[in-house]
């Protein structure tokens, strides 16, 4: 019986079972631990078949998976910071595109469809029904994708020329698929920003009344 030929074989089996494997998962953090295993498998076994192709293929392909396997650890662990910090948004800066807008620009209107979220970078921008001038360093437009119809419920106008960061909601979307665990922080972020919100409206609302009742 020729044992090297059974290993052999064996080894060829286990290969294919595990990039079959592979194919039939849906979240990307498992199918990245599995993508680099099989990596591993099948260079072991195209060095020891001198199949050189093979081996050049996943030595190609692992420190890929690596890469992206490490990319979304991260952004689950800074996710999971913000929830538990200061509810920054900044960790999605790697997956947004770069914007430059001009003073008098609206980058949106109130009741328009919302397909995107914003991170300001730099230069001035208010929401014009509420007077309220947002920050560097805000996130704006991140509640529309979770309104049953998608609409604006602001307008948003560019005051001094800066530069934002825009993400489609599509995009996140995607994350969330990859990655359940990143769509459950993310949503836990959202509720949080939404009722910091709520409270700093509350205490607007109670300053408010209260100059009104001393005059």
């Amino acid at each position: 019986m020729d044992i090297s030929g059974l290993a052999s074989g064996a080894g060829g089996l286990l290969a294919t079972a595990f990039v079959v494997a592979g194919y039939t998962m849906r979240t990307m953090i498992p199918l990245r631990v599995f993508g680099i295993l099989t990596n591993l498998l099948l260079i072991v076994y195209g060095l020891h078949h001198r199949n050189y192709p093979i081996v050049a293929l996943h030595v190609v392909l692992l420190p890929l998976n690596v890469y992206r396997l490490h990319e979304m650890l991260l952004l689950v662990r800074n996710v999971k910071k913000s929830v538990k910090g200061n509810l920054s948004m900044a960790w999605l800066k790697p997956f947004m595109t770069e914007r430059k807008c001009k003073a008098g620009e609206v980058l949106f209107y109130k009741h328009e469809s919302a397909k995107e979220m914003f991170y300001i970078v730099s230069g001035r921008f208010h929401l014009v029904e509420s007077g309220i001038e947002l920050p560097v360093g805000a996130i704006v437009g991140e509640l529309g994708m979770l309104s049953p119809d998608n609409k604006r419920t602001q307008t948003l106008e560019c005051l001094a020329d800066g530069m934002i960061l825009s993400v489609t909601y599509q995009k996140v979307e995607e994350l969330y698929v990859q990655n359940p665990e990143f769509g459950f922080y993310f949503l836990r972020l959202v509720s949080a920003r939404l009722f910091q919100n709520l409270e700093k409206l509350e205490g607007e609302v109670a300053v408010l009344k209260a100059g009104q009742a001393a005059s």
